[in-house]
């Protein structure tokens, strides 16, 4: 429904410019809305704190965009952009914390089921993620690729059933290698980008792989 509205309200928008009863900006209205709504569907989509705090900045300079170009924010982007590093910095710091935490509370805890292969939440933004993933236990997660790239290896690893994998990629692309036995089903949304499977059908349906997620002006390979 996001999506289908953000369509009719663009659409009206070029209609009524082209009507001249609106002085369309494509700076002003089209790119600031863009980041807004990839933001908003981050934020719905995303099971992590990191999801959200990525979709947060989305909204954020989606805002900030719009703000300045309207004239309503007197600020330059001299001082501006140093602002979304500390933000990004404060979040990867965030980030590695509760990894570490993590990792610490798995030192003292017998269950070993739940290590860091079992469920992954990878983000590449402005830069690549290449990482192979060997657990008997795949169990899905969280991919996310703004303005770069995901390779996420699993064909060394093993499905008990079913997995969700959720992926968000903007202006970025997402590749997935599985294995040959597991079944794969896409159910994405892509939007001026593109979701493509590369599989050979499993003779077993016992292992399925489901990829969740929406792909804005990018790519989601799936391949075996």
């Amino acid at each position: 429904m996001i999506i289908g509205l953000f369509v009719i309200g663009v659409g009206m928008m070029f209609l009524l410019d082209n009507l001249g009863w609106l002085d369309f900006d494509f700076r002003i209205h089209v790119f600031p809305t863009i980041l807004i709504v990839a933001g908003i569907l981050k934020v719905l989509q995303t099971r992590t704190q990191s999801g959200v705090v990525v979709g947060g900045m989305l909204i954020l300079a989606g805002c900030l965009f719009m703000l300045k170009e309207m004239g309503w924010l007197d600020i330059d982007w001299r001082t501006l952009w140093p602002v979304f590093m500390i933000i990004a910095g404060v979040a990867v710091v965030f980030k590695s914390s509760r990894r570490a935490e993590a990792s610490s509370t798995a030192i003292f805890s017998d269950n070993h089921k739940d290590s860091d292969d079992t469920l992954i939440n990878a983000t590449a933004i402005m830069g690549s993620f290449k990482r192979r993933i060997t657990t008997p236990e795949f169990r899905g997660g969280e991919i996310t690729a703004i303005m770069g790239g995901c390779d996420l290896d699993l064909r060394q690893s093993s499905i008990n059933g079913e997995a969700v994998l959720n992926v968000y990629a903007l202006f970025g692309g997402i590749t997935i290698k599985v294995p040959v036995d597991w079944t794969v089903v896409l159910d994405g949304t892509p939007i001026m980008g593109g979701f493509e499977e590369k599989t050979v059908p499993p003779t077993s349906t016992g292992k399925q792989l489901i990829v969740r997620g929406y792909v804005i002006m990018g790519g989601l390979e799936v391949r075996n």
